[in-house]
C-alpha cells in the first residue's frame, strides 16, 4: 500500500512537472513569434521605404524603359505593402519612427550619383539583393502564429518574388 502511494505521488509530480515544461515551451515560442513579427514589420517597412526611394531615383536617372517600368511597379507595390505593414505596426502598438537604415541611405546616396547604364546596373543589383532578403523575411513571417502577420506576409510574398525575378531578368538583359 505504501509503495502504491509513492507510485501515485511520483506520477502526479511527473505530470505536474511535464505540464509546467509544456507551458514554458509555449510561452517561449509565443514570445519568439511576437519578436519575429515585430522584426518583420519594422524590416518590411524599412525595406519598402528604401525600395520606393531608390525606385524614385530610377524614374528620373534611367533611360531604360524596362528599368523605369520596374521602378513604377516597385513604388506602387511597396506603397501598398507599406500601408498594410503600418496597420500591423499600429495594431501591435509599435511606436518607433520608421526610417531608412544608414546602410541603405548610403546605397541611395551612391545610387543618386550614377546615371545611364551605370545607374541601371547598380539599381538592379540593389533590387536583387534587397528582394532576396525580403523573400526570406516574408517567407519566415508567412509561418508566424499571428494570423494578421501571416496574412500580410503570405499575400505579399508572390509580388516580392516577382520583383526579384523581374530585377534578375532585366539585369541579365543589360549584359
Amino acid at each position: 500500500m505504501k509503495n502504491l502511494v509513492y507510485l501515485i505521488t511520483g506520477i502526479i509530480i511527473l505530470l505536474f512537472t511535464q505540464a509546467c515544461q509544456d507551458k514554458k515551451g509555449r510561452n517561449y515560442n509565443q514570445a519568439r513569434d511576437d519578436q519575429d513579427g515585430i522584426e518583420f514589420i519594422k524590416s518590411g517597412i524599412e525595406g519598402g521605404l528604401t525600395e520606393i526611394k531608390a525606385s524614385g531615383l530610377a524614374i528620373t536617372n534611367s533611360n531604360n524603359h524596362k528599368v523605369i517600368g520596374l521602378a513604377k511597379t516597385m513604388i506602387d507595390d511597396h506603397t501598398k505593402t507599406g500601408e498594410e505593414l503600418k496597420q500591423l505596426e499600429t495594431d501591435k502598438k509599435i511606436t518607433e519612427t520608421d526610417t531608412i537604415s544608414s546602410a541603405h541611405q548610403q546605397m541611395i546616396r551612391e545610387l543618386s550619383k550614377k546615371s545611364g547604364a551605370a545607374f541601371d546596373k547598380m539599381y538592379l543589383q540593389m533590387m536583387v539583393t534587397n528582394h532576396e532578403q525580403a523573400v526570406k523575411l516574408f517567407t519566415i513571417a508567412s509561418h508566424n502564429s499571428d494570423n494578421k502577420i501571416k496574412k500580410v506576409a503570405s499575400q505579399n510574398l508572390p509580388a516580392i518574388k516577382m520583383h526579384l525575378d523581374s530585377a534578375n531578368a532585366i539585369c541579365i538583359s543589360l549584359k
